[in-house]
């Protein structure tokens, strides 16, 4: 599924046009959400809810950020900072850091179960 989300922002956002940009951007922020929601709980963390990611502005159609963050359980404060390089191509290089109350949990390349190692 993560794969396919990759592929598909980098499709859309080769097109061009700002409403499909948008909604390559929505299918991100769900893929790194839910990517980041599964990571944890593989670890044993649990969320409170599935994380909240905004996209924020590059300049660059060849990168792309996402700021996500949620609460654990016990209401430990969450933070993902990720970013894809090379994005308006079908192999973007990513990477994602994961942080529960400051301290580190998480530093990958790709997300979940769906990570196709390159």
């Amino acid at each position: 599924m993560r794969k396919i989300a990759a592929v598909l922002l980098a499709l859309l956002l080769a097109s061009g046009c700002e409403m499909t940009q948008r909604v390559s951007e929505g299918a991100y922020r769900n893929a790194v959400s839910d990517g980041v929601e599964d990571e944890l709980k593989g670890q044993g963390i649990e969320l409170q809810e599935r994380p909240l990611c905004t996209t924020p502005q590059t300049g660059a159609d060849s990168v792309v950020r996402v700021k996500c963050t949620a609460l654990t359980r016990t209401s430990e404060p969450v933070t993902v900072d990720g970013v894809a390089y090379n994005a308006d191509t079908v192999r973007p290089r990513e990477s994602y850091v994961v942080t529960v109350a400051g301290r580190e949990v998480l530093r990958k390349d790709c997300l979940s179960l769906g990570c196709v190692r390159r």
